[in-house]
């Protein structure tokens, strides 16, 4: 019904699953001052909110894909939600 309250197991299914994150993952992008400079910056908050309330969600991001400011912030969370593996670094 519309106005009724919705969780993440009615948008994804058991194939989506392998990209769900862990909520202690998202509560780390609250916590990183990288992430909140970049927010600070009108120009994506303004990219965002056209994202979240755009019906063509997929085609949209395409595009936005080719805007750096853009992919800087998607960079910026996959870094923090999937850490880069530390294996190619040599030991001091």
């Amino acid at each position: 019904a519309a106005g009724s309250p919705w969780s993440v197991a009615d948008i994804l299914t058991e194939d989506d699953e392998q990209d769900r994150v862990p909520l202690q993952k998202l509560q780390l992008l609250g916590e990183s001052e990288e992430l909140r400079g970049l927010l600070l910056n009108p120009h994506l908050r303004q990219l965002l909110l056209t994202v979240d309330q755009a019906e063509e969600k997929n085609s949209l991001m395409k595009k936005y894909m080719q805007e750096p400011l853009f992919v800087e912030f998607a960079d910026c969370c996959l870094r923090i939600v999937e850490p880069p593996e530390k294996e190619n670094i040599l030991p001091e």
